[in-house]
């Protein structure tokens, strides 16, 4: 006999030898019949981690996808607004002041620029220590994927402004193109 156990049992006359070839049979055909011998709730955790290892890899792999395509639209966007910028003149007197972050940034521009850049037509865009002229569309674009960049960009707001009544400045005017 090949099992120990069972030549042990023999010996002792706890078993009979049909008994021990009835337990060969049952064993065969278990194995046959893949009688559940709690392995099948082991299976299914496997295949559930298996899965969730398969969720997690996927959501991995989207989240590199999204990255890479926003790194790849900003060097889009950084190039684009590289070609569209426009250059200020040489010789422009106009100081024209923004805010980026906490940082009080100078532009020298003509008064046509400058008239463009009050009126919402144009935008700044700050990008390696470098200003960029950008068309106003270009720099909500900008905004909205790296607002750190964006300098200057005319908001349009509501224009009714609400006037208490017992405002003593009301009569006052405030020009609009006030520079710093």
């Amino acid at each position: 006999m090949a099992n120990p156990f069972q030549e042990q049992l023999l010996k002792a006359g706890l078993v009979s030898k049909q008994k021990v070839r009835d337990a060969k049979t049952q064993k065969r055909r278990d194995r046959k019949a893949k009688v559940d011998d709690g392995s099948e709730a082991l299976k299914q955790e496997i295949a559930a981690k298996k899965q969730a290892q398969i969720d997690k890899d996927k959501a991995l792999n989207e989240q590199r996808f999204a990255e890479a395509m926003e790194k790849g639209q900003v060097r889009g966007l950084i190039t684009e607004f590289k070609r569209c910028a426009i250059e200020p003149p040489k010789d422009a007197e106009v100081k024209f002041n923004y805010t980026l972050g906490t940082k009080i940034f100078s532009l020298y521009v003509s008064e046509k620029l400058q008239s463009q850049l009050l009126n919402g037509q144009l935008g700044i865009v700050r990008h390696e220590e470098v200003s960029y002229l950008v068309p106003h569309k270009l720099a909500e674009r900008v905004n909205l994927l790296v607002p750190d960049w964006c300098g200057y960009l005319w908001q349009a707001e509501d224009a009714t402004q609400v006037v208490e009544e017992d405002d003593p400045y009301a009569d006052y005017v405030i020009p609009d193109d006030l520079m710093w």
